[in-house]
């Protein structure tokens, strides 16, 4: 479970990261405040990818914090309501898979 969470928060810091520009030119976020924002995400979402191996609970708690944030930066940028619900399905997916194969372990 540790592998597909780190995984899924890594492609989500990606993802993250991406979304400076058109924060930026579409919704005229200033550059500093975008650039801040969505590098302390990045951040947190890399460091929580990292704490996967070694304390699972801590990625999980935080990375489930980390999805409701990403779903509410849609009140700024709107993609992110659909980019942050794919996210959350995809984190909400990667636990339950988890849970399954180490309870039939």
């Amino acid at each position: 479970m540790s592998r597909l969470s780190a995984t899924v928060l890594v492609l989500e810091a990606i993802v993250i990261a991406l979304t400076i520009v058109p924060a930026v030119k579409l919704e005229n976020v200033a550059p500093l405040t975008a650039g801040l924002v969505a590098g302390i995400a990045v951040v947190a979402a890399v460091l929580l990818a990292a704490l996967a191996r070694r304390r699972l609970a801590v990625t999980l708690i935080g990375g489930s914090l980390l999805q409701v944030l990403v779903i509410a930066s849609g009140a700024v940028l709107s993609v992110m309501y659909i980019l942050g619900g794919i996210f959350a399905l995809l984190w909400v997916t990667g636990i339950w898979l988890g849970h399954r194969v180490e309870s039939s372990s």
